[in-house]
């Protein structure tokens, strides 16, 4: 029988109740770095909270902007009136009762007169088309008749795919027409608010601010004042002016309302920016063209050449005294807000900028300019 013997255990083995040495103390986590991470995601929530937000009321924000540049535009009328001891809100009721008036009264006349227009054009379309269609025979010697054109236009594919286009737009014509009127009231109601509580808004503003600030705010919403009014007083004048022009021209030609479409040319060629002269001489064009073909061709060459005149005999004489910005800035402006702001900023862009530039003008140092020749200007 083999005896075996116990055999000993190593020392060196490591044994299982011994307790494992703690960790380097650098590799835990600091403590301020779960604390950061919350408020980092709580940062970005906010971010995202505040993009959202600014998103939706985006439009609102443009109408606040709108109603803003036209209750200062009113401005001085309303202080003048408000001076003479009538009180803001009724003076201010008074001057918007006067505008809506003026602009109903002219939209009416040409609503009628558009009206009048396109019945007469109708009418008289058969007369029109064979004059073209006997222009072509004679000078294409074509053998074309006036049933053959009918019968390929009624027929086309063209046509009946634009009219069930059409038919299904109009819902949303009238959504568009309805939201129109919706940011139009919108835009009356807080220009009203701004015009007729315009001291009380200056206060409120001016009573979180410091005094040195306060004089600063005070100064800016003056220097706006006055470069809107300036920019309003010298588009109505050159309205007036392109008005007058254009009116000679229609009368000359006989077209039928020149009052009327001369005041259309004269408000919608100064107060829609860049395209506004010619999207304003498309409508005497139209009626032009329903008393003698010519007579439009003659209406878009004088259209053509006015804007010349006026963007380099009349534009810079007249804005130099109220507006005083230059053409290239006023431009690159109008197409800044348009990209920006779309129409809106298109509009608003001119008097913004020249209040920006007349409200910087006072923090910037101006020197005398050294007697150089190369920046001596010559003979205007």
């Amino acid at each position: 029988m083999v005896h075996t013997e116990p055999v000993a255990a190593d020392d060196t083995a490591p044994d299982s109740s011994t307790p494992s040495p703690a960790p380097d103390a650098g590799a835990r986590m600091p403590r301020w770095l779960p604390r950061a991470m919350v408020a980092a995601l709580a940062l970005f929530a906010c971010f995202q909270l505040a993009a959202w937000a600014f998103h939706q009321l985006i439009g609102l924000l443009l109408n606040i902007l709108i109603a803003f540049f036209l209750a200062v535009a009113i401005e001085p009328a309303v202080a003048r009136m408000a001076a003479r001891g009538m009180r803001r809100g009724l003076a201010t009721g008074l001057v918007f009762l006067g505008v809506t008036v003026v602009a109903a009264g002219f939209f009416t006349l040409l609503g009628s007169m558009l009206a009048d227009q396109i019945i007469t054009m109708v009418e008289n379309f058969p007369s029109y088309l064979d004059s073209v269609i006997r222009w072509i025979n004679r000078t294409f010697r074509t053998h074309l008749s006036r049933v053959e054109v009918q019968e390929s236009v009624l027929h086309s594919d063209w046509l009946q795919k634009y009219l069930k286009s059409s038919a299904g737009g109009v819902l949303d014509v009238s959504a568009t027409v309805l939201g129109g009127l919706f940011q139009l009231l919108t835009v009356l109601l807080f220009s009203f608010y701004f015009a007729a509580d315009g001291p009380r808004l200056r206060r409120a503003l001016c009573s979180v601010l410091p005094p040195r600030r306060q004089a600063e705010v005070l100064r800016a919403w003056e220097i706006a004042v006055i470069k809107t009014g300036g920019y309003l007083y010298s588009r109505a004048l050159m309205a007036l002016i392109s008005g007058i022009a254009h009116y000679v021209l229609l009368e000359v030609l006989g077209v039928p309302y020149a009052p009327a479409l001369a005041i259309w040319v004269g408000l919608v060629s100064q107060f829609i920016p860049t395209i506004g002269t010619y999207l304003a001489g498309a409508l005497p064009m139209l009626l032009a063209f329903t008393v003698n073909p010519w007579y439009a061709v003659w209406v878009l060459g004088f259209v053509v050449a006015y804007q010349q005149v006026e963007n380099y005999v009349l534009q810079p004489r007249i804005t130099a005294r109220t507006v005083d910005i230059h053409p290239a800035v006023a431009f690159g402006s109008v197409v800044a807000g348009t990209a920006l702001l779309g129409a809106v900023g298109a509009l608003i862009a001119i008097p913004a900028t020249a209040t920006l530039q007349g409200f910087l003008g006072a923090y910037v140092k101006r020197y005398d300019v050294t007697d150089d020749p190369r920046v001596q200007e010559g003979p205007a």
